[in-house]
């Protein structure tokens, strides 16, 4: 449970001033752990919500299942984000979360959360920003999709990615675990399976990255950075990570 605290306390100082008597308020929520197996939904599009959802390992993406069954993957989310804390103010879930490979999700109760909003309004301002970076994330991912070329498309993923995993230390030097299939990948780029493997290659060429077997392996930083037309600013991290200073 302390792990847990720690993970949630961790992220929100990422983007937000959490104090000392924040943390220690923090630390009185309880959590209800499950583990996921691969691609295993946890909240179904259509769902009301009475918990929101911590990552405590692994990976999860939030998706809209379309009429034909494909999926459009719109966001992924690692250790300490919290993928659907909207729904403290939405009624329904207007998408669906999955794992993506096996995931530990710990389920904090709505009810929880409000009684600490009242009592610490900086976690609950904390927490609402969360939602608002979560939100640009959306705004960057359409510009993404629809106004960069393959090739500058998936260099900008594989950039905010890895940049998020190193602000939450979740990379191992130049490498982050990236359990994202290929039809996964070409679902959330909008690409074809055969264009996924040329534009892989492409990247490949460049000397920009290697991914392969879950992982994602950056050998030229500055290089990605410059294919991928990527600027941090809107993921609002209060520190940036060390990659982007060796870039």
């Amino acid at each position: 449970m302390e792990r847990i605290h720690r993970i949630l306390i961790d992220k929100l100082r990422e983007h937000s001033p959490i104090t000392s008597d924040d943390a220690v308020a923090l630390q009185s929520l309880s959590f209800t752990v499950r583990e996921l197996d691969r691609n295993e939904d946890f909240i179904r599009q259509g769902d009301t919500a009475q918990v929101a959802a911590l990552v405590v390992e692994g990976m999860v993406a939030r998706y809209h299942l379309l009429p034909n069954g494909r999926r459009q993957y719109l966001s992924f989310h690692m250790a300490g984000d919290m993928p659907d804390s909207q729904t403290l103010f939405l009624d329904r879930m207007d998408h669906a979360v999955c794992s993506i490979g096996t995931a530990v999700v710990a389920s904090i109760p709505h009810k929880q959360l409000a009684r600490l909003f009242e009592l610490r309004p900086l976690i609950g301002f904390a927490v609402w920003r969360e939602t608002l970076i979560d939100a640009a994330i959306f705004r960057e991912a359409i510009t993404n999709n629809s106004a960069r070329d393959m090739t500058a498309r998936m260099a900008h993923l594989f950039c905010e990615l890895f940049y998020r995993a190193e602000a939450s230390r979740l990379t191992r030097g130049q490498v982050m675990s990236l359990p994202i299939g290929l039809a996964q990948l070409g679902e959330t780029l909008g690409m074809a399976i055969a264009t996924v493997n040329r534009t892989l290659a492409e990247l490949r060429s460049a000397q920009a990255i290697e991914f392969r077997g879950g992982e994602l392996e950056v050998l030229d930083w500055a290089r990605l950075v410059e294919i991928g037309q990527f600027d941090p600013g809107y993921l609002h991290l209060k520190k940036t990570p060390l990659v982007d200073d060796d870039g």
